[in-house]
């Protein structure tokens, strides 16, 4: 009898678990605002116009790669979709997993996204990795994948995406041809040799040189944070933007102020003595097409690249703006969420500027603070940190922003009420918290809220209406830049994936407030309604 009761027993237990594992969310693709992606590109010549249609064909290679980073092959899950509504959300999730809901499964018989997405075998463990003797492993532009023998082994892009690779290569090489801006062209040129032998620095350091063009594209495998195994494997992604010159020349002057703002950063000198390359430049554009990774999920609306840290160093970075996806968050988005969430009293000072300073600020931020550990042996803050680096450097983006911005606005350089800038912030919480925990961005957030909760920077009344204090915010972002700062330059794994695991988890308040919005209808993010017939091509 003890038997069969321990057997019965073992059968719950693991249909309980089968059940779990399966019971998909649904499939809401209404959480997402259709947006379109377009703008005025009379002032482009002919041979521009025709170098973007090499662009669409190339980033729409981008968009299949990422499909097999990500997933695997989609015509798999494609052929069992047959509801209209479950292949919208395919496409926006580029898989079978919410990416706004932890990654879970809104398709029946799949379980929770693997960490490693298909970078990794699904069965590999983490030990295994550990005992692979490959010192290409850790590569951003490596798979790992098994031979006949079932031992790991290790697969560059340029060999496993080969055929792919060398196709969008061409249409860079013929779009190359065409470009009237020498420095487009031999960006574009170094550009396609950086897809097909996954050599990316050379391209990187000829962006940088790359400002005066009237279009930008930006392509390759670049941003790592679908490993959220290890942090190691970079995405297949593409943007293609069309530059806003008037935007771009009130801006840019802001470049000039880094290098000094470095030295000034709320922390001791140790922590702040890198130099990042100061021929940086801050330009604004409108995005025509994404595809890809930026284009999974939530989406990006700035940019701050090369990632390279030696090039960060030598060169800087660029800080781009993509002023019409912004524009589409802040409208549709971040200001219903104030009404609900933020006190009448403080209301009116949730403003597009500030929006778009923030974000701005955010992408500068990224190429500031330090970028190598200051231990006995260093290495890369992103190696160092490995899965909590995203989170964390996600962190200090958002707060050592808000930190720039509050030192400019105090010399002069920003107009308008400091205020702004903190209470379109604390709104922007809300916003990018509904991201959930499976992103970084969304658990960068909800550290910060935390942080600033359990320190009073703000107050909440029983309407559900947030009033934060100025002054002691002011305080509590630079405190807490000090200690993202610290944790970096220490290269401290420990104290990084601790703060990540207790506090990048919605707190109950937080949630409550979350549903609120939720239940308002209020879009999460945009999707984009995009390609050539949007611009006439």
């Amino acid at each position: 009898m003890k038997k069969i009761h321990l057997l019965l027993i073992l059968m719950v237990l693991f249909f309980t678990m089968a059940f779990v594992a399966d019971d998909p969310v649904k499939a809401d693709p209404e959480k997402y605002m259709t947006f379109t992606l377009t703008t005025n590109i009379d002032h482009l010549s002919d041979n521009e116009k025709s170098m973007l249609v090499h662009f669409f064909k190339a980033a729409a290679i981008m968009d299949d790669l990422f499909w097999q980073q990500a997933y695997g092959d989609k015509e798999d899950l494609f052929s069992t979709l047959k509801d209209k509504e479950e292949i919208v959300f395919a496409e926006i999730n580029y898989g079978p997993w919410d990416r706004l809901s932890g990654n879970r499964p809104w398709k029946k018989g799949y379980g929770k996204k693997p960490a490693g997405a298909n970078f990794y075998p699904a069965d590999m463990t983490v030990k295994e990795f550990e005992n692979l003797n490959d010192d290409t492993k850790k590569s951003l532009y490596t798979l790992i994948r098994r031979d006949k023998k079932n031992n790991l082994i290790v697969v560059p892009y340029h060999v496993a995406y080969k055929v792919q690779l060398e196709a969008a290569a061409n249409h860079l090489r013929k779009a190359a041809k065409l470009a009237e801006n020498e420095a487009l062209a031999n960006y574009l040129n170094l550009r396609a040799r950086a897809l097909v032998t996954d050599e990316y620095q050379p391209s990187d350091f000829a962006w940088m040189d790359m400002k005066d063009a009237n279009i930008d594209f930006v392509i390759g495998a670049i941003e790592n944070y679908e490993d959220a195994l290890f942090g190691y494997k970079a995405a297949y992604e593409a943007f293609i933007l069309i530059k806003d010159i008037e935007w771009s020349e009130k801006l840019n002057r802001f470049a000039e102020f880094l290098p000094e703002l470095q030295t000034q950063l709320p922390v001791i000198e140790e922590y702040k003595s890198e130099v990042p390359g100061s021929d940086a430049d801050i330009n604004v554009y409108d995005a025509v097409y994404y595809a890809g990774d930026c284009n999974a999920g939530s989406k990006t609306i700035a940019i701050n690249l090369p990632n390279d840290e030696e090039v960060q160093l030598k060169k800087g970075s660029r800080k781009l703006q993509l002023k019409n996806a912004m524009h589409a968050k802040f409208t549709h988005i971040l200001e219903p969420i104030a009404e609900i969430v933020i006190h009448p009293e403080q209301r009116d000072h949730v403003t597009f500027d500030a929006f778009f300073s923030n974000t701005m600020f955010h992408e500068i931020a990224h190429g500031m603070g330090i970028k190598n550990t200051i231990t006995d042996e260093p290495t890369s803050v992103r190696k160092a940190l490995k899965e909590a680096y995203s989170p964390i450097e996600e962190g200090k983006a958002d707060i050592l922003g808000l930190w720039l911005v509050t030192q400019l606005h105090d010399r002069g350089e920003l107009e308008g009420d400091l205020m702004d800038y903190y209470v379109t912030f604390m709104a922007g919480i809300f916003r990018s918290s509904r991201f959930g925990a499976s992103s970084s961005h969304g658990k960068a957030n909800m550290m910060r809220f935390q942080y600033f909760m359990e320190n009073e920077a703000f107050t909440r009344d029983d309407e559900g209406f947030y009033l934060i204090n100025l002054e002691i915010m002011k305080e509590l972002t630079a405190s807490l830049a000090n200690k993202i700062l610290v944790i970096q330059g220490n290269g401290d794994y420990e104290a990084a994936a601790k703060w990540v695991k207790t506090k990048g988890v919605v707190p109950e308040i937080l949630q409550h407030d979350l549903n609120r919005i939720n239940e308002a209808q209020i879009p999460v993010d945009i999707v984009f309604s995009q390609g050539p017939k949007k611009l006439g091509l």
